[in-house]
């Protein structure tokens, strides 16, 4: 679909419930509340699955745009999330229009929005808004700034270009305060996630003379540095920062004998392909998936991968 065929579908539709994905981030919460503000301004009913796993961080956005108990929809619109896997916890069921921005969306919706040339889904759901309403009010600015931010670490990852920047500056013309944004969602960290960002520069592994970086990231480093599941927004970053990464890993133990892997590179490597070796995918440069395994296995599975798809 184009925007202008989305938001003739958005037009002549009602009853909405939209999904956000697993492990809420600010481009699916921020994008679906700003989506649903302006479907509502045009006097829609329309409200978000309620995802439980929304952190304290974006709860005093979104949370007013949560479906009340008993909500009957008509309408299903998932927002940036690329598979049915992905669908916010006790979700199931048919969707009618997914809006995305992942290369390897599965197209499981009856209707599909991808646009994989945007760094954020705030950039598409920002042009659908003024489609159709003609403009962003300043909270639902202020919502997708959040987006667009959180999905490109302030503009700082290689994703991020003269079209993200000019989508942040509109909504910043529309009313959004980016600098306290910026201040809450970039320059406010907790303790303890200091303590547990010192415990992953200390483990970090390198290999090929540090083109690529895999940072283990256990339960027993989360438990000794007492994070709570606020601060864990973005740890995936932080195995790029080391001079000369090209690929880097995040690999977080979720049970001992499964991990969630995340991955980022540089233009050389596309690491949803990699990632698609495990059943999962996203961006070329960022993208997921999960491994079954000890730390050792799985890391040893990764390395022997990126020496496929990417040999030395």
């Amino acid at each position: 679909m184009t925007v202008q065929e989305c938001v003739s579908f958005l037009r002549s539709h009602d009853d909405y419930l939209l999904i956000t994905h697993t492990r809420p981030d600010g481009d699916t919460l921020g994008s679906a509340a700003a989506l649903c503000s302006a479907l509502k301004r045009m006097g829609k009913t329309a409200w978000l699955y309620p995802n439980r796993e929304a952190t304290e961080k974006y709860l005093p956005y979104v949370r007013q745009y949560f479906a009340p108990k008993g909500y009957t929809h008509q309408t299903v619109v998932s927002v940036d999330t690329a598979d049915t896997h992905m669908f916010a916890q006790g979700f199931d069921g048919p969707v009618d229009l997914a809006i995305d921005h992942h290369g390897s969306n599965s197209g499981y919706a009856v209707r599909n929005l991808i646009c994989p040339e945007c760094a954020a889904c705030g950039e598409i759901v920002l042009e659908i808004i003024k489609t159709l309403c003609g403009g962003m009010t300043p909270e639902e600015a202020a919502l997708l700034y959040i987006a667009i931010s959180t999905d490109t670490g302030c503009f700082q990852y290689m994703n991020t270009n003269a079209r993200t920047l000019r989508a942040a500056a509109e909504t910043i013309e529309a009313g959004a305060d980016n600098g306290r944004l910026n201040v809450e969602f970039f320059r406010s960290v907790p303790r303890a996630r200091i303590t547990l960002e010192g415990m992953i520069y200390r483990d970090m592994r390198f290999y090929r003379g540090g083109k690529i970086v895999i940072a283990p990231v256990t339960k027993k480093m989360l438990s000794m540095s007492g994070v709570s599941d606020n601060d864990l927004d973005d740890l995936a970053g932080l195995a790029g920062r080391p001079e000369g990464s090209i690929v880097s890993i995040t690999v977080k133990e979720k049970t001992p004998a499964l991990w969630k892997v995340s991955m980022r590179s540089k233009p050389e490597v596309n690491v949803s392909d990699l990632c698609a070796r495990f059943g999962g995918g996203g961006h070329a440069m960022a993208a997921g998936c999960s491994i079954e395994g000890d730390l050792e296995s799985v890391i040893s599975a990764i390395l022997e991968a990126i020496d496929e798809e990417w040999p030395a």
